[in-house]
């Protein structure tokens, strides 16, 4: 009897440490920002560059990865205002709804954060 209420409050104690981690781990608002800042930019120099017309192709691709960096400022500015987050103490959820312009399609991501990082769990075309 005294083992099991030795390993029940050991267990206990263990519950409490791990919450007491992951409610001091659990990433800010910023960082989501800064982490969906540089997901998007490394999408947009790996696919978006990468993938131009034949008539434009090299100039394009020549510009786009600087064009893309010089706008770093304006891309995290869109994300911060399209993002709502869910703080539950211990790991926080953020929905982002992306939408650039009228004929450009929405994109809707949802990213958990825990554990000072994040896990992209859905992303969504509309």
């Amino acid at each position: 009897m005294k083992a099991l209420t030795t390993i029940a409050y050991s267990g206990a104690i263990g519950l409490v440490a791990l919450g007491v981690a992951m409610a001091m781990t659990n990433p800010s608002q910023a960082e989501y920002e800064d982490y969906a800042t540089q997901r998007l930019t490394e999408y947009l120099k790996g696919d978006v560059c990468q993938k131009t017309g034949n008539f434009l192709e090299n100039l394009i691709k020549s510009q786009c990865d600087n064009l893309v960096d010089q706008t770093i400022p304006q891309i995290r500015d869109i994300l911060a205002r399209s993002t709502q987050k869910q703080d539950f103490v211990i790991f926080s959820v953020y929905r982002t709804d992306l939408k650039l312009s009228s004929w450009i399609p929405l994109y809707k991501f949802e990213t958990v954060g825990a554990f000072d990082n994040f896990y992209t769990y859905s992303a969504k075309k509309q």
